[in-house]
């Protein structure tokens, strides 16, 4: 494509901090954005300049001038506004999860491969800069061979939207993982999973979920290597984490235990007192278009107070190099990372899970289709 490609933002929470990374970058622009609530919607539109507003997503998929959507509503819209994105001819790129079911997931893989649009996923975890470290190291073979791959998410919901009461643990498990899946392109070929302790009364009537934790093992495919990862909504006493850690032969590289502290790299073959060292993790703005490379920084971040941030540590300076990896492959006509395939199985490894949880840790496997990339 030698114009710009017309982005159209759906959901204005967290959303809105897309919006100046599209307008600076040379290859896209915000041609309309789309909120439930009119008096918002204009606010937003009018501090962005924007002109084409639109309270009713139907007719914003009805607009030409429109080349993909870029959804940051709430969860149980993703998948129906990604088909009907699809259905209109739009690309998508949606946040996290792409779905709350299996076979949301396997429509929207289907829908893709029949129309031959492009779909992202927008996780944050492997743009940010500690996943960008990590790879990095592991292509340049400083890890040596991967042992084993762990990831938490541990966080507390009170607070945010009310929907979140509805939500199981591990139907909202990209964030952990993406990171233990992407560092080598593999994928999940099964999982099993645990249930531990029990949330309040009123969170478990609302979720149809008992368990206050779930802790799941991953088998990678074609791989002798396993992930484990755990996550939690409510009721367990924890600060905010996004944590990925990597055990190598050579080098080990673990999340820190507390938000903004040091993380540590572990050397082999050092002595015991020098095994491990805190480190900085760099920037990785390098990696983008001059105009947008600000917007790895906390201080671009449009309204620090959102939760999203708050928790998150600003989601690692993820956001331009999502909006570069998606304007990109609509630009080159490629399958942005991750496509559908991809993501339906970082998605679905959560989805897995629960159900193996519930079924005492019994082994799932991952559906075909999410195995096909």
């Amino acid at each position: 494509m030698s114009k710009p490609v017309r982005v159209a933002m759906i959901g204005l929470g967290f959303g809105a901090e897309f919006i100046p990374i599209y307008q600076a970058h040379a290859g896209a622009e915000v041609v309309a954005i789309c909120r439930r609530n009119e008096v918002e919607l204009n606010k937003a539109a009018d501090q962005f300049g924007i002109e084409k507003r639109y309270t009713d997503y139907a007719a914003l998929l009805a607009d030409p001038d429109i080349d993909y959507v870029h959804i940051n509503s709430p969860i149980p819209d993703h998948a129906w506004m990604s088909l009907q994105a699809l259905d209109a001819g739009k690309h998508v790129m949606c946040t996290v999860p792409m779905a709350t079911t299996i076979d949301e997931c396997r429509q929207i893989v289907e829908k893709v491969k029949e129309t031959g649009l492009k779909y992202m996923m927008a996780e944050t975890v492997v743009y940010s800069r500690e996943f960008l470290f990590i790879k990095q190291m592991y292509e340049k073979g400083e890890l040596g061979k991967i042992q084993h791959l762990a990831a938490s998410h541990p966080q507390d919901m009170d607070g945010w939207p009310s929907y979140w009461e509805e939500m199981i643990p591990m139907h909202y498990a990209t964030h952990v993982v993406s990171p233990c899946l992407g560092l080598t392109d593999a994928l999940a070929e099964y999982v099993s999973c645990f249930g531990s302790g029990e949330v309040r009364e009123s969170i478990a009537k609302k979720s149809g979920n008992r368990f206050a934790v779930e802790s799941c093992h991953i088998k990678l495919k074609d791989s002798d290597v396993s992930a484990h990862i755990w996550r939690f909504l409510y009721d367990v006493a924890r600060q905010y984490r996004e944590s990925f850690d990597v055990y190598g032969t050579k080098k080990s590289f673990e999340w820190t235990l507390i938000e903004n502290e040091p993380h540590v790299l572990h050397t082999a073959k050092k002595p015991e007192a020098e095994i491990a060292e805190k480190i900085e993790v760099p920037d990785f703005a390098h990696l983008l278009p001059a105009e947008i490379q600000k917007f790895t920084l906390p201080s671009e971040i449009h309204d620090a107070d959102h939760l999203s941030f708050v928790q998150g540590g600003g989601h690692g300076g993820s956001h331009p190099h999502l909006v570069h990896e998606m304007v990109s492959a609509v630009r080159e006509d490629r399958d942005p990372w991750p496509n559908a395939v991809t993501s339906a199985n970082w998605t679905c490894v959560g989805l897995c899970a629960h159900e193996s949880a519930t079924k005492g840790g019994e082994i799932v496997k991952l559906p075909e289709f999410t195995l096909q990339s």
